[in-house]
């Protein structure tokens, strides 16, 4: 190797060795409430960015949407193929207040339904609710074998599924639109729309497992924070703004009990 070259070699690394820093040492913990149409209101925890300069925590959280069981919500087991979408409207202290977003089937449920020998009928109408929330709502149902049906297959002519659909449009228009969301969510846990939209398509050809499998938000109101007080209810002082102490200032505390 010629001599001279490589100057760089016996030298240490430029700029020095980087500080490694938790990125979670910068983070706070939020709890997440569902509203009071739930059993459970303490949803589970979410991590954001403390407050810097001109980026705020609370504004980090605001348009979260976060998918939970409906088993975990109601304390019942039987709900769990029910998945529910709910979205932070606004942050107070350490609680973010969320309000309903959505519903859908998970995946396996919808599979176990979907069998050979029988018509599936599907159908989807847009929605607006009385608190002008623009809903756009799903139905799924299957034909049945009538009672001492020797045919192997139950298939649905059709002129028979163009009636069903119509019926399901019309029932779901007529329940959502009467209702605000609030009402309209209670409408969705025990399916009753499902079971209204069975009753009516009896005469027409014989149906089962009617659901609303999905919901979508389409549209939202302006964000009136007293509507979304009303759903929360009360919320208790303890739950909002308590202390967290975190591992530095332990640490500082520690440190002056020991000097002293």
């Amino acid at each position: 190797m010629a001599v001279g070259k490589n100057k760089r070699l016996t030298k240490g690394k430029k700029g020095g060795k980087k500080k490694v820093v938790d990125p979670f040492a910068r983070k706070d913990w939020y709890d997440l409430k569902a509203p009071a149409v739930f059993t459970q209101r303490h949803v589970g925890k979410t991590l954001v960015s403390r407050t810097q300069g001109t980026k705020i925590a609370s504004e980090g959280l605001k348009g979260r949407v976060y998918e939970v069981s409906l088993a975990d919500l109601n304390r019942d087991e039987d709900q769990a193929f029910r998945k529910m979408k709910l979205r932070c409207e606004d942050v107070q202290g350490r609680a973010c207040l969320t309000n309903f977003y959505g519903m859908d089937f998970t995946t396996d449920k919808l599979r176990s339904l979907v069998r050979k020998w029988f018509t599936l009928i599907e159908a989807h109408v847009d929605v607006k609710t009385t608190d002008n929330y623009v809903l756009r709502l799903f139905c799924i149902a299957f034909t049945k074998k009538r009672p001492n049906q020797l045919k192997k297959t139950s298939y649905a002519q059709t002129s028979q599924i163009r009636q069903i659909r119509k019926k399901m449009m019309e029932i779901m228009t007529k329940e959502a639109s009467s209702c605000d969301l609030k009402e309209l969510v209670l409408k969705f846990i025990p399916d009753s729309i499902g079971k209204e939209i069975e009753k009516a398509c009896t005469g027409i050809y014989p149906l089962q497992n009617v659901s609303i499998r999905k919901v979508k938000m389409l549209k939202m109101p302006k964000f009136d924070i007293a509507k979304l007080m009303e759903l929360h209810g009360d919320i208790t002082a303890d739950e909002v703004g308590a202390k967290v102490e975190r591992p530095a200032e332990k640490a500082e505390k520690t440190e002056e009990a020991a000097a002293s």
